[in-house]
């Protein structure tokens, strides 16, 4: 029998490319991302364990990226409940396996290659606890503090230089200043051909006034900071193909895939 698989994957990409053109598809999707934000929808799923604050088109998308660029280093900004963290360690303690069993070497689950570094300006205790008891937390470093803050700045990058292909996801404080202070300190991180993550720029999309006890808004949001930031930042692009794909996503404009090396 003929291995049709790359006819699968073409039809695969001339079936995403439809998509951004179906409107009724578009509204559909639209229609349920909006109704499902008013009922914190993506406040009901787990991660191996741990309460994962996203939504599953974005966990598909995540582990479809880790795959690809083999990151050795996932940096992500805002840890909440721990489930993301727990998602990126356990994709990276697979690619752990995955190279030992190709390699036919023996595997040290107490030494793992690959990391993830967590920041937060507040891990609270028990959330801290429920990650430090998981069997993966030997693969996760947490540090404290704000992620634009000069000395934890310092502390990511002295940690990175170890690490050679490296994911930046950005999803704590949601404010332009702060979202494009985090592009100008972690996006230099991402290496070619890998990502920076940048989550809920779906709030530009949003009608104004829909966070009243937040400090981000439409105009003042990750997406208004990701605009500013591609404006000086050609090595980056937005990978349209991802959301296209996804229909629902949190992140639109917002999966920034390195090109090329800094011009």
């Amino acid at each position: 029998m003929k291995d049709d698989h790359q006819d699968f994957l073409q039809e695969r990409t001339e079936r995403i490319a439809v998509y951004s053109c179906d409107t009724s598809l578009l509204n559909s999707a639209d229609n349920f991302l909006h109704e499902s934000l008013r009922t914190q929808y993506s406040y009901n799923f787990d991660w191996i364990g741990l309460p994962i604050i996203q939504y599953p088109q974005e966990m598909i998308a995540l582990q479809e990226i880790i795959w690809k660029t083999q990151p050795d280093l996932i940096i992500e900004t805002g840890i909440a409940r721990g489930g993301s963290l727990m998602l990126s360690a356990s994709m990276l303690a697979l690619l752990d396996l995955c190279e030992a069993i190709k390699n036919k070497e023996c595997i040290n689950p107490s030494l793992p290659k690959r990391w993830v570094l967590g920041i937060d300006v507040d891990i609270r205790e028990h959330n801290r606890i429920r990650i430090e008891d998981h069997p993966l937390s030997n693969r996760i470093k947490m540090i404290e503090g704000s992620s634009i803050a000069e000395d934890v700045v310092d502390q990511v990058h002295a940690f990175a230089r170890n690490y050679q292909r490296i994911l930046v996801c950005l999803d704590s404080m949601h404010t332009h200043d702060h979202v494009l202070a985090e592009l100008n300190a972690y996006a230099p991180l991402v290496s070619l051909n890998n990502y920076c993550v940048v989550f809920d720029t779906i709030i530009e999309d949003i009608s104004p006034g829909s966070f009243p006890d937040r400090p981000w808004d439409k105009g003042n949001n990750p997406k208004t900071a990701v605009w500013e930031f591609l404006k000086t930042h050609n090595e980056f692009m937005v990978d349209k193909d991802i959301e296209h794909k996804l229909l629902i996503t949190v992140a639109p404009d917002g999966y920034l895939k390195r090109v090329r090396h800094t011009s």
